[in-house]
């Protein structure tokens, strides 16, 4: 039913654009007649270049906004379709196995593994809704007026380690790959929006590795006054025509041939989070099949700045910040 009523919308905007285009092709008809016509009255000819030249605007604006419409009806559509399935899925698993138990006499030992199964579940489910809540204020968040000490190496470990948990991924699947620091890479923000930032990159780029799962998390120096977060995997790739729309709320890249869960809200979230800390995010892929890097930019802590800088006349850092 669902590729159905795609179809339909495709065919309807498509008509939509046809109908714009006769609309405009006729009133431009319409325009050139009236200055053959009225070429010997220069008000008159102004007046009807001016009045076909508003109409043609307001087709043309018209048929975009509707077109436009049409589309984020179709994203909203296919949102609801995707987080109804990310509800009902693990609200399913945990019916089931409570069922089992009241149901049945269960062993110990199979009685700790449901309740395992279950908090899983549960956390999946909490996971869905947090990202639903969280895209609902990300637009209309104010800079942050409360900051602390983030140490970016450490968090991303931390999130390293939830990933394997929550996917059930061996340790070399998801690997920090963060050299050796004479410094902690320090930003001042909100560690939990940070946390739900870096877990969102290392959860899109296990999803989109599908069977072959090699995420490689790497926190960097870019320069004396910003970090960098790499997150690499070999999945399906990005169309570079696609790079800047896979951070728009409700987008999916669905490459060919494969088809990835997901509400479109993960790396919506991540561009609110980092633009709410002063800094960016962006992809970069070689194309389909070719993997993506997502990489999360946050400016370093000025105090840890200063203290990185060499002291004039000793030729190294002093440190500053413990």
């Amino acid at each position: 039913m669902w590729p159905t009523v795609m179809i339909r919308r495709q065919t309807a905007i498509i008509v939509f654009i046809v109908l714009c285009v006769v609309l405009v092709a006729a009133a431009v008809s319409l325009n050139v007649g009236w200055i053959l016509v009225n070429t010997s009255s220069l008000l008159a000819l102004v007046l009807g270049v001016l009045a076909f030249s508003l109409i043609i605007a307001g087709i043309v604006v018209y048929t975009v906004f509707l077109v436009r419409e049409l589309r984020r009806n179709e994203q909203h559509d296919a949102f609801i379709n995707a987080v109804t399935h990310e509800l009902k899925t693990p609200i399913a698993s945990i019916r089931l196995y409570l069922e089992t138990l009241q149901a049945h006499e269960v062993g110990d030992a199979r009685r700790r593994e449901f309740y395992q199964v279950m908090l899983v579940d549960t956390e999946r489910l909490q996971h869905t809704v947090e990202q639903v809540l969280k895209a609902g204020v990300a637009g209309q968040r104010p800079p942050l007026s409360h900051r602390a000490p983030v140490d970016v190496t450490a968090l991303a470990a931390e999130c390293v380690e939830t990933a394997r948990r929550r996917h059930h991924l061996a340790p070399d699947a998801v690997a920090l790959a963060s050299p050796s620091q004479e410094h902690p890479l320090i930003v001042e923000g909100d560690v939990d929006e940070l946390r739900t930032a870096l877990s969102n990159l290392i959860d899109n780029a296990v999803k989109y590795s599908l069977n072959n799962v090699q995420v490689t998390v790497d926190v960097t120096a870019s320069s004396p006054d910003s970090i960098w977060v790499r997150v690499h995997d070999h999945g399906v790739g990005i169309p570079r025509s696609q790079l800047k729309r896979v951070f728009n709320r409700f987008y999916r890249f669905q490459s060919r041939g494969y088809k990835v869960k997901g509400t479109g809200l993960g790396l919506f979230i991540v561009r609110s989070i980092a633009r709410q800390h002063g800094g960016r995010v962006f992809a970069d892929s070689e194309g389909e099949g070719q993997g993506a890097t997502f990489t999360l930019e946050l400016p370093r802590s000025t105090a840890q700045t200063i203290a990185a800088e060499p002291v004039p006349g000793l030729g190294h850092p002093v440190s500053g910040v413990h």
